[in-house]
This record gives C-alpha cells, structure tokens and sequence, in this order.
C-alpha cells in the first residue's frame, strides 16, 4: 500500500466541468456585455466581473487545495457566489426591459443545454440560428429591426441564464463534495499528523 503523500495531486482544474463552463460563460458575458450593455457603465464592468470571478476562484481554489482544502472549500464557494451574482444581472437586464425570463421549462433552455456547446462561438451559433427559427413563426412588421435588436438580446440573456443555471448546479455539488470530504478526512493539518505517523511507525 502506497503511502500516503503530504501534498496530494491538486491544481487539475482545467479538467472540471465546473471550470469549463465557468470559462464559457465568461467569454459569453464579455461578448454579451460588449454588445448590449453600455461599455462604460458600471453594470458592464459588475457582469464582467462576476463572471470572471467565477472563473479564477474555481482555479485558485483547485491550486490551494494541495496544503489547504478549507481554502478550495471557500474559493469554490465565492465562486458559486459570483456566478449567483451575475445571474441576478442577467435578470435584471431581461426585467428592466420588459423581456421575459425563460423558465426552466422552457424547451430552448434544454436545446442550448443539450448542445453542448463549448466556445462562445457556438453559444452565438445556437442563439442566431433560434433567432431565426423563432422569427420564422412571426409575421414581419414594420418595426422589424427593433424587434430583432429586442429578440436577439432576449434569447442570448437566456442562453447565459441556462449556461449559468448548469455551471451553479455543477458547483454545487462541488462543494457539496468537498465538504464531506473535508468533514470525513480533515485538511491539512489532519493530513501531516497522519504522515508523520504513518512514518514513525515504520
């Protein structure tokens, strides 16, 4: 039986679903925001952001986790946390514009989901090519590019609210993990004491 290692393998978060999608929905945000949300105003650089927070605190965590589960434990947490925060952006932006805010339900939320998209050019792909699906069904009226403006930034609000939605229940049961295993193993302190007896005894 192998020994156990002082510091285990850590810094693998390249590898998490939670990370990837985290990234996914930052380089969504900053296109998002870039187009629909005044560059300069200061819910533009909030979403950015948050965003961006989501991202880096899963990383960060993953790389302290190899002398510090209690610190992944509360980084990961942030993380959820920001991407919280964002989704009450997103939210707010379809509220404030009398846009509406797809329930889970909704059967575009699972078509994005099941598209498993992987760059935001294929987020972009899914939202201009459900644009034109959904405008098919409509009549044309005289105010067409206004409402293609409005619909355009309806469904890609949404598609990062559904893309958000996965990434939180990812994390979710992220921290939900590390928790009993911080609970049942301890962190780094418990980890030396059972190194340090695990070579005496030897």
């Amino acid at each position: 039986m192998n020994p156990e290692p002082l510091i285990p393998t850590h810094g693998g978060y390249r590898n998490l679903k939670s990370f990837q999608l985290a990234q996914l929905v930052y380089d969504v945000t900053v296109r998002f925001c870039d187009r629909f949300v005044e560059k300069k105003s200061r819910t533009h650089d909030q979403m950015v952001q948050a965003a961006r927070s989501g991202v880096q605190n899963i990383a960060e965590g993953s790389k302290a986790s190899g002398t510090s589960k209690k610190s992944e434990l509360k980084l990961t947490n942030v993380a959820r946390a920001s991407l919280e925060e964002l989704k009450l952006d997103y939210e707010d932006f379809l509220r404030h514009r009398d846009l509406p805010i797809w329930p889970r339900t909704n059967s575009r939320r699972q078509s994005l989901i099941d598209s498993r998209c992987t760059s935001a050019d294929e987020v972009a792909r899914w939202v201009k090519s459900e644009f034109h699906r959904s405008s098919s069904t409509t009549s044309t009226t005289s105010t067409k590019s206004t409402t293609s403006t409005s619909s355009i930034s309806e469904i890609s609000a949404n598609a990062a609210l559904a893309l958000i939605a996965v990434a939180c229940a990812l994390l979710d049961r992220q921290i939900h993990a590390l928790a009993e295993s911080f609970e049942e193993s301890g962190g780094f302190t418990e980890r030396l004491y059972r190194v340090r007896t695990a070579r005496r005894g030897q």
